[in-house]
């Protein structure tokens, strides 16, 4: 059973599931290159000392601690955080250890808006801006195609069976 299956009603169905765009993986990575790079120099140049065997285990504890804390946490925060919208509801899920969560239904939305920069425009990225019947806004950064599921949002919000229903009978008429 996949996320989130486990978590719908049993008439609700996914509609949109994303991850944070990748562009929030690209400072993480950069930190990979430079510590492995950084500490490949360091070790080298500690190669040529007497004492280089506790300067290698240091640099390695260092480099270890850095690669986990600045790019193997975030790479992980990034797999674990789920946007979802389904037939009922919207559902944000982040967090590895402490789990926070958000379900908005669709009847409580009241408005939904994206927007995005440049450098956004040219990743196909953005910014969800859902208003509810809370009193401040939601904004969920970094929703890759936020267009897309804006649109679709939208639709999800916005639709009346009854719609649908009155079309077909406008069609039956002609």
């Amino acid at each position: 059973m996949a996320y989130p299956d486990g978590l719908l009603g049993a008439d609700e169905h996914v509609v949109v599931h994303k991850h944070p765009h990748w562009k929030m993986l690209i400072l993480p990575v950069l930190v990979l290159f430079v510590v492995v790079g950084g500490g490949s120099y360091l070790a080298a140049l500690a190669g040529a000392t007497s004492w280089y065997l506790p300067l290698w285990i240091a640099l390695g504890v260092v480099g270890a601690v850095l690669i986990i804390w600045f790019t193997l946490a975030p790479l992980v925060r990034w797999r674990t955080t789920h946007f979802v919208i389904t037939t009922h509801r919207l559902m944000v899920r982040e967090g590895v250890f402490t789990r926070t969560g958000i379900d908005i239904p669709m009847s409580r939305i009241n408005s939904v808006r994206f927007k995005h920069g440049l450098l956004d425009r040219m990743l196909g990225c953005g910014t969800l801006v859902v208003e509810s019947a809370s009193d401040e806004p939601l904004e969920f950064d970094d929703i890759p195609q936020v267009e897309r599921v804006h649109t679709l949002l939208y639709r999800e919000v916005n639709d009346d069976p009854r719609d649908d229903w009155e079309r077909r009978a406008g069609e039956d008429d002609y």
